[in-house]
This record gives C-alpha cells, sequence and structure tokens, in this order.
C-alpha cells in the first residue's frame, strides 16, 4: 500500500496493524477519514492509528461486548498503553500502530492519561451542572485529540504555540457530537448539556426524556440548542485560528474537518434544533463539494511528486 511505504512502515505485523486503524477510521469517522485523504501519504497512516486507539477505548464504554465489563476493559487498555510507553509494543494491531506512532513522535504519556480517565468518567458520571464541570471531560475526551495530532501534523512555529488552536478543534468537534447525539446519550443515560444552561430555559432531563420519547420538540429546547450551537460556533472559530500554524500540507485536512463538521451545525439548524429522533448529517453531496476539489489537487500534486523522484 502506498500510504504504508511512504510512511516507511516496514514489516507484515505493524503494516497489517496500521491497516487496521485505517479499515476503523474509514468505517466509524467517515468525516475526518475523507479529510485525511488531504494529507499527505506519509503522514495518513499515523492519524488513522490516533484515531484507530480513540474508537477502540470509545466502543469498550460506549458499546461494550455483552457480558464483559466495560470498567475492567478500560484498566486493561490503560495498563498496555502504560506498556506501550515504557517500550512494548501490545500484541492487539490497534495498539501495535499506537506504539509505533508514539515513538516515531515522541508522543507525550499525559495525553493519553488524560483520554483515559474521561473515558472513565463515562462510567461514572451522568451530567454536568456547568461548562465548567464539563471542562474535565471535554479536555481529556477531545482536546488532547487534537494535541496528539499535532505532531503529526506539524507546526510552523514552536508546538506549544500551535497548541490553543489543536485543543479548540477538539472540543469544536465533542460539543458538536453532544448536540449530534443527545437522543443516543440518554438511552445510555448520560446527559452533556450542562444542567443550569438548561434549566435557564426551562428544560431538564425529564422534559428531554419526554420529548424523546413522544417525537415532540419543545420549544425550550430549541432555544437552549440554539444557543449551544452558537457557543460551539464561536470555538469553531478559535480552531480556525490555528490552521495557519499547521505545516502547509496539513491545513486543507485540518481546514476540511472544520468545515464537514460545523457542517452538522447547519444541519441541527435546518431541522428546527429537532435532535432528539433525528440525527443530523452533512449530505455526501455537500461533503463531497468540499473535499472532492481540495482531493483533485493533492492527487495531481502527488502525482507530480512521484514523476520527479
Amino acid at each position: 500500500m502506498s500510504e504504508l511505504d511512504a510512511a516507511g512502515i516496514t514489516g507484515q505485523t505493524l503494516r497489517a496493524a496500521y491497516t487496521e486503524c485505517r479499515r476503523i477510521n474509514a468505517h466509524h469517522g467517515r468525516t475526518f477519514f475523507l479529510a485525511t485523504r488531504l494529507l499527505p501519504p506519509r503522514t495518513r497512516p499515523f492519524a488513522h492509528a490516533l484515531y484507530g486507539f480513540a474508537r477502540m477505548a470509545d466502543e469498550l464504554v460506549d458499546n461494550p461486548a455483552p457480558g464483559t465489563d466495560p470498567a475492567f476493559a478500560l484498566d486493561e487498555v490503560a495498563g498496555l498503553v502504560a506498556r506501550v510507553f515504557d517500550g512494548a509494543t501490545p500484541a492487539d494491531p490497534v495498539l501495535a500502530a499506537l506504539a509505533d506512532t508514539v515513538r516515531r513522535h515522541d508522543l507525550d504519556r499525559g495525553l493519553f492519561d488524560a483520554f483515559l480517565r474521561s473515558m472513565a468518567m463515562d462510567l461514572e458520571i451522568t451530567e454536568y451542572a456547568t461548562y465548567a464541570d464539563l471542562k474535565e471531560y471535554v479536555h481529556g475526551s477531545a482536546e488532547v485529540i487534537g494535541l496528539q495530532m499535532l505532531p503529526v501534523f506539524g507546526t510552523v512555529v514552536p508546538v506549544a504555540d500551535a497548541e490553543p488552536g489543536a485543543a479548540a478543534l477538539g472540543e469544536a468537534f465533542q460539543l458538536t457530537n453532544f448536540l449530534r447525539d443527545i437522543g443516543e446519550d440518554l438511552d445510555r443515560g448520560r446527559l452533556y448539556l450542562p444542567t443550569e444552561e438548561l434549566a435557564a430555559f426551562g428544560v431538564d432531563r425529564e422534559l428531554l426524556m419526554w420529548s424523546r420519547a413522544r417525537g415532540l420538540p419543545d420549544r425550550r429546547v430549541r432555544r437552549a440548542l440554539a444557543v449551544a450551537v452558537a457557543r460551539n460556533r464561536a470555538v469553531y472559530r478559535r480552531a480556525e485560528a490555528g490552521i495557519p500554524l499547521l505545516r502547509p500540507e496539513s491545513r486543507d485536512c485540518v481546514r476540511t474537518a472544520l468545515v464537514l463538521y460545523e457542517g452538522i451545525l447547519d444541519e441541527i439548524v435546518a431541522l428546527g434544533y429537532d435532535v432528539l429522533n433525528t440525527r443530523a448529517f452533512v449530505p455526501r453531496r455537500r461533503r463531497l463539494a468540499t473535499a472532492l476539489p481540495k482531493l483533485l489537487t493533492s492527487a495531481w500534486s502527488n502525482s507530480r511528486l512521484r514523476v520527479r523522484s
């Protein structure tokens, strides 16, 4: 596979590990996967590996296999991640690809510890009163993903200068997930929209569950979600300011991911904020219209580089 060759990934087992991460990304994260096609081939496998690990841990918590204990499974993963930072290469393909990515890019263990702490919070905490209360969870579940990706994408400034934009991108994506998935999260017993903010509009968990059960949107819910969407858009603007700090060859990927993910907010508005029973998504034609011109330009540039080499 050209991406693996370009990235200098050798050995049948390791190549298979990265291929599995690519499959996970393509299957579960279509928007981000489409955006990664705009990265140079040598960079893509590492982005897939980081996505694959995040998805694996998230699935242990959100969709545990029947008869399994998600807390125990998460502890096992935490132990394996600790071994990765001790220099080991676990047999699990996703963790094997992660270990290689960590070593190549000298990634910070603290980012992975924070991520796993937030995954564990999902097993214990079902709601948050304020955005300040939610901050630790969002940092670990989302901001650190942007920070993990930063050394892979590369920067034209000291990495520390680019970190606020990378963290904001993760936060923006997560806030969008909270809005899009509010109905599914309620079914799991979770509510990520801060309860004090909802209460200001006369909304509580019971009203949300009542509206979901009956398929009847409520004007109070609409008003609360409209404010949450506006807050989310402000975070996207902070994230957008960080894109010029990335290496030029990574900017189209991040900008495309940002535009497509923020497009989910447009769809939420178009639905009249009726997201308790309808999943908002960016239509395929819009995704292609956003990404295709850049994909064609990227393919042409890569073909010229191959000819020259």
